[in-house]
């Protein structure tokens, strides 16, 4: 039976703390439970993900969120038939109450540790010239630049690993030499790794029409080279299948404040005046998912970025959904940003 002290938060707590407890376990769900530990409900990165698309802010208590009616087993039935009860609605986690519904327990399907392979393709956006990060690159390709002592396509390239890919694109543009050096074939970290060569800049879509065309049937997950992120790339890859989505975005939430009362009028009369409102957005976080059909339309002789790819495919009627990521995340733009990678690195990469 897992340990299940630690995934605990109260009723009153917010959707930040649920947050936070989730993250911070590889179990990836919450218990909410009363004074007396009664379970009141259960939260998932599924439920966080789809509060966040809904309009929930991380003050919201997480009685608004959460699974109120989670399906659980009581204490006395035997290991085998909770087991058997959870494959039969297939389900990863099952709280276990006492008579009293108080939490005694939780059993999970899924071994802590263990890994599932993906051939799905991967693609390294790795061809950018860094201009914002200069001078710093110019003697070094921006993806090579050191974070914690680890280039930052390095340390991207090994969270892809740990979740279980090992098909591997790099588009290269600016000093491509040095990329391919470093990287090679991926035989130093056992995977494949193929280069997209760009002979003048495509865009961050545009050199999608250069990927050998084999039959690939399985979607692609695309990201920028200079993001750091602790995004779950199994949870995104899934949520892109369930959604039936053609396409996926990774989007953040952005918040801008009016720094001035804002006057609401009606015909001439003020109706209200608002100090400092504060507008949230979603902004695009340079992670994605494409199926095949996408790439297939891109001929890789013409200039596309991501955003106009996505704009023609909505247009064109097919669904592309949003995945939000309340994980960390960085882009590495500018040197405010680098100088906050390395302060981060420190508890987050090394």
């Amino acid at each position: 039976m897992s340990s299940w002290n630690s995934l605990l938060i109260g009723v009153n707590d917010s959707l930040e703390s649920a947050i936070k407890v989730l993250n911070q376990n590889e179990l990836k769900i919450v218990l909410v439970v009363d004074d007396n530990q009664r379970l009141l409900g259960t939260v998932t990165d599924g439920d966080i993900r789809r509060a966040l698309l809904n309009g929930s802010v991380m003050s919201d208590n997480i009685s608004l969120i959460m699974n109120d009616h989670p399906t659980t087993a009581d204490e006395s039935l035997a290991y085998s038939e909770i087991v058997s009860l959870m494959l039969s609605k297939g389900l990863v986690h099952m709280p276990i109450v006492d008579k009293n519904g108080a939490l005694c327990g939780l059993e999970t399907t899924k071994v802590i540790g263990e890994r599932s392979l993906y051939d799905n393709p991967v693609f390294l956006m790795a061809g950018g010239i860094g201009k914002r990060l200069q001078p710093l690159t110019n003697e070094v390709p921006k993806p090579l630049l050191k974070i914690g002592g680890v280039p930052i396509l390095e340390t991207i390239l090994n969270q892809f690993i740990s979740a279980g890919f090992h098909n591997f694109y790099i588009s290269v543009y600016y000093k491509a030499e040095m990329i391919e050096n470093y990287f090679g074939d991926g035989s130093k970290w056992n995977v494949s790794i193929r280069y997209i060569r760009e002979k003048e800049p495509l865009g961050t879509a545009g050199c999608l029409g250069l990927v050998p065309r084999t039959g690939q049937k399985l979607p692609m997950i695309l990201i920028n080279g200079d993001i750091l992120t602790q995004v779950n790339f199994e949870q995104l890859l899934n949520f892109h299948i369930d959604s039936d989505s053609n396409a996926t975005m990774c989007v953040r939430e952005y918040d801008f404040q009016v720094p001035y009362g804002v006057v609401q009028a009606d015909n001439g009369f003020i109706t209200n005046i608002v100090e400092k409102p504060v507008h949230k957005f979603f902004v695009n976080a340079g992670v994605y998912v494409l199926d095949p059909m996408i790439l297939d339309a891109i001929d890789g002789s013409n200039y596309l970025d991501m955003p106009n790819l996505l704009e023609s495919e909505i247009r064109n009627g097919n669904k592309v959904s949003m995945f939000p990521i309340h994980e960390y995340w960085l882009d590495i733009g500018q040197m405010e940003q680098f100088e906050k990678a390395q302060q981060d690195s420190q508890r987050l990469f090394i």
